[in-house]
């Protein structure tokens, strides 16, 4: 539904979630058409960064859906810690979560799932970037409604060395202890055994929600800082500190190091790689360490600083996230006809740069969209 955008919002949150989402939403395809375009050699590494890494590793790209997960955590203090003050029931809170999840995964499928071909002998229950987001937040939100923070600490820590212990322990077809392939972990063998055909492509992800849902939480730690009575420098020195202790520990449990320190180390099952695809633990802590560090970089900017104008056409994409997600997954073809209309001619003048400018014009169409929602106050929520 549409509602009245509110006052007192974090700003530097709309702004990175903005920015975030501005490389799904034709970011990237600017970034790769107009690197191709240059012909210079040192931008060769933009389209490789634009593309997701094929199985262990990390490249730009794999940071955006983490990044984004992590800010729903960072948001769910504000809005849950709103509610319980106003007194709404457990029930209510409990109603609104589980109607939340529902519209995500359905919109989930609509985009990956073949909903929209209205034959039920195609549909699949996907790995889509919205179910992720909705499974990880509903659990997030429950451990926040139920624990203390001291608990949650010691629920995330459970979830991340618990999904560790799964897959490297735990058999699956194929499966070798310190080995992580494709196919052969027990998270394949449970979403394959439980949903069949409906599983989708990606057929980890049922026991890959532990992975989800601490990527959720570590937002939740930010978002519970940034909540709290600490001075803004106290708040940054915490986001900070965070961050770095969660980027080391996700490059050391990753197994990076056995590079440079060979022999039987290697062989430990003690390590867990960087998998995007599977959401890995070592993945969570990674890319956490990262989005803890842009916010605080945010926060400061935006909301201790003050420099708030720079921000403010990614602030229009973060208002409406969601919204800018669905629209440019379902109407991308239409962006881009508009943009051939008004911007097609200018090709024999401009020569490899043309699908640059196209590119940047499909994303404009989106933002012009969304920036005239913005200006009206216009906040489209589930």
């Amino acid at each position: 539904m549409a509602v009245s955008a509110k006052s007192g919002r974090l700003a530097s949150l709309d702004a990175l979630r903005g920015l975030d989402m501005f490389w799904i939403v034709g970011g990237s395809s600017v970034a790769v058409a107009a690197a191709k375009a240059s012909g210079m050699s040192w931008l060769e590494w933009v389209p490789v960064q634009m593309k997701h890494v094929a199985w262990d590793g990390f490249r730009f790209y794999d940071l955006i859906f983490p990044l984004f997960l992590f800010m729903i955590g960072v948001a769910i203090p504000y809005a849950l810690g709103k509610r319980l003050s106003r007194s709404d029931s457990r029930a209510r809170i409990y109603g609104h979560l589980l109607f939340r999840v529902a519209v995500m995964i359905v919109l989930g499928m609509m985009v990956n799932g073949s909903l929209l071909t209205f034959d039920p002998k195609k549909f699949e229950l996907t790995y889509s970037v919205l179910q992720m987001l909705a499974l990880g937040y509903f659990v997030a939100a429950v451990l926040y409604l139920n624990l203390s923070l001291r608990n949650q600490i010691v629920a995330t820590v459970v979830m991340l060395v618990g999904y560790w212990a799964l897959l490297a322990f735990v058999p699956g077809p194929g499966h070798e202890i310190g080995k992580f392939h494709e196919g052969c972990n027990v998270g394949d063998w449970v979403t394959e055994w439980l949903f069949g055909k409906w599983r989708g492509q990606q057929i980890g992800w049922v026991v890959g929600i532990l992975g989800h849902a601490s990527t959720a939480m570590l937002g939740i730690f930010a978002g519970q800082l940034l909540r709290s009575g600490l001075g803004a420098w106290q708040k940054l020195r915490w986001l900070a500190v965070l961050g770095v202790g969660c980027l080391v520990a996700g490059v050391f449990w990753s197994g990076w190091i056995t590079e440079w320190i060979p022999g039987a180390w290697s062989q430990w099952p003690i390590w867990f790689p960087i998998i995007k695809v599977r959401w890995t633990s070592s993945y969570v802590l990674y890319a956490g360490g990262i989005s803890y560090l842009l916010l605080a970089l945010c926060y400061l900017i935006i909301d201790v600083w003050g420099y708030r104008r720079w921000a403010a056409p990614f602030t229009a994409i973060g208002a409406n996230s969601i919204f800018a997600y669905m629209a440019w997954q379902l109407c991308s073809s239409a962006f881009r006809r508009v943009s051939e209309v008004f911007l097609g001619g200018l090709k024999p003048y401009v020569g490899p740069w043309h699908e640059a400018i196209l590119a940047a014009g499909a994303l404009a169409v989106l933002w012009v969209l969304l920036g005239y929602l913005y200006r009206k106050g216009t906040l489209i929520r589930i």
